[in-house]
């Protein structure tokens, strides 16, 4: 039975294994993401929040990513090395690799709950959250409670891989979507004050927020007691060094490419900060907070967007792996091609929308409730910001294929080079000649230059598995 249910990698055409993985993947992360844009629209409407609100979520936005990207090194490491293992017939790796994820998911996530607690004004104030009075008391009031469900948010997001590296990507995403529900539901009678309830303000987004994630996490938990394929003992659970040095791995590459975007968030809101101060507009205080809670938003919608894109690429990672594994290397050149060709017609569709619509994107983020100079300046950086959409789309996809592959050395190169070299770099530099519209500016640079060198990996990608097929033709 178990042979069963891993030998349809093999043999179901590459295409609708595709769908089967990838479109429950891209729901799940969707909802992933609509946590935090969900809390950010709820927020944006509530006139007593505005865009003090709004920047206040930008704060903290980046804090939350840091601990998705512990989890995702850990969920999509072990869900890679799972696959591979799986391909090669060594179950007894693959068990160790998934219970030895847990332990560390757990360790990890307490650990990391300390830290933001412990310190907390230090932080927030790294991040950006002192650009005035009003947004650091909100980022203070919504990070202690974010920070509070870390261990539950954590558990939740790595073991949404490993299940789906399990046989079960329909549980993966059901389970996300169910504390997605439970937020999205929660967030406008906590924030609002509705059903007799008080208006909670930003720690009523963040109880929503934190109460979602604890659901989905008891339902990874449920999931873990009856998993389909690999098969954990308690032996398992005890540490094994070169498991984890594998497992970790594996998932550096969605670590570094998690933390780096992080790195980016800080220098940006950091030159925000720093250089709408000197903004004939954005230099008074009561406009301080608005480049800070534009680009925010501007990063959500990419959010939005990257999510569709990682989640048809990190969907692939089970067929990939277990193909590779295989050696069927002509399946994985056709899944290849066919997830390039899917992620330039979603950047397709975000470039549409970003360049023509972006009035109405801002509009449901409460820019009705804000002065002209939001609207502009909203307008401006989403047209600017994300010209290069199509670009980021590919060079998401080609990053998270080779970590499939096991090449987690090119992987983890082209991640550090367009986040820290370029996306951190440009930040910093652009502003200095260009004032503003230098932030804007690093983004579009980042992803042009980094395509260039996606076209040479995807090149020489393609040329590798060509020489390996034609060995495997010979050889039979």
């Amino acid at each position: 039975m178990e042979e069963q249910n891993k030998s349809f990698l093999a043999d179901e055409s590459v295409g609708k294994l595709m769908r089967k993985y990838a479109i429950p993947c891209i729901i799940s992360l969707l909802v992933g993401a609509l946590y935090n844009i969900v809390d950010q629209i709820f927020i944006a409407n509530a006139d007593y929040l505005g865009s003090y609100g709004n920047a206040a979520n930008t704060v903290v936005f980046p804090l939350t990513i840091i601990a998705l990207a512990v989890a995702v090194m850990l969920g999509d490491g072990c869900c890679a090395f799972v696959s591979i293992c799986l391909g090669q017939n060594k179950s007894k790796d693959a068990s160790k690799s998934m219970a030895n994820s847990i332990v560390l998911t757990v360790i990890s996530s307490i650990v990391l709950m300390a830290v933001y607690l412990i310190f907390m004004d230090r932080i927030i104030s790294m991040f950006g959250g002192t650009v005035n009075e009003e947004t650091f008391k909100h980022s203070k009031e919504y990070f202690f409670w974010i920070s509070l469900g870390i261990p539950f948010y954590m558990f939740g997001q790595a073991m949404n891989p490993i299940i789906r590296a399990d046989g079960s990507p329909r549980f993966a995403m059901a389970s996300t979507v169910a504390g997605a529900v439970i937020n999205i539901i929660l967030d406008p009678i906590m924030i609002y004050g509705l059903l007799g309830f008080p208006k909670m303000g930003m720690s009523g987004a963040a109880i929503a927020t934190v109460i979602g994630q604890i659901a989905t996490a008891v339902l990874a938990i449920c999931y873990l007691c009856r998993t389909k394929i690999v098969k954990m003992s308690r032996s398992d659970f005890k540490l094994k060094g070169y498991i984890i040095c594998k497992t970790l791995n594996l998932g550096i590459c969605s670590f570094l490419s998690q933390i780096s975007l992080v790195a980016a968030m800080a220098a940006i809101n950091n030159m925000l900060r720093k250089y709408g101060a000197s903004d004939a507009v954005f230099g008074q205080t009561e406009y301080a907070q608005i480049p800070m809670a534009v680009v925010g938003i501007v990063m959500k919608f990419f959010q939005i967007v990257i999510s569709i894109v990682v989640g048809m690429a990190a969907g692939c990672i089970p067929i990939v792996g277990y193909n590779m594994g295989a050696k069927l290397n002509i399946r994985v050149k056709k899944l290849f091609t066919m997830l390039l060709v899917s992620e330039a017609a979603v950047g397709a569709v975000g470039f549409v929308l970003v360049e023509f619509f972006p009035g109405s994107i801002i509009n449901i983020f409460g820019a009705k409730n804000e002065s002209v100079y939001y609207t502009e300046f909203a307008v401006k950086a989403f047209r600017t910001y994300l010209v290069f959409i199509i670009l980021a789309c590919i060079n998401k996809a080609a990053f998270i294929f080779l970590q499939a592959m096991g090449k987690a050395i090119s992987s983890t190169i082209l991640s550090m080079v367009r986040e820290i070299v370029l996306g951190v770099g440009f930040a910093l530099v652009l502003p200095i000649f260009f004032g503003l519209d230098g932030v804007l500016y690093s983004m579009p640079v980042s992803d042009l230059l980094t395509a260039v060198l996606s076209a040479v990996i995807i090149f020489m990608t393609y040329r590798e598995l060509g020489k390996k097929t034609e060995i495997e033709q010979s050889d039979n």
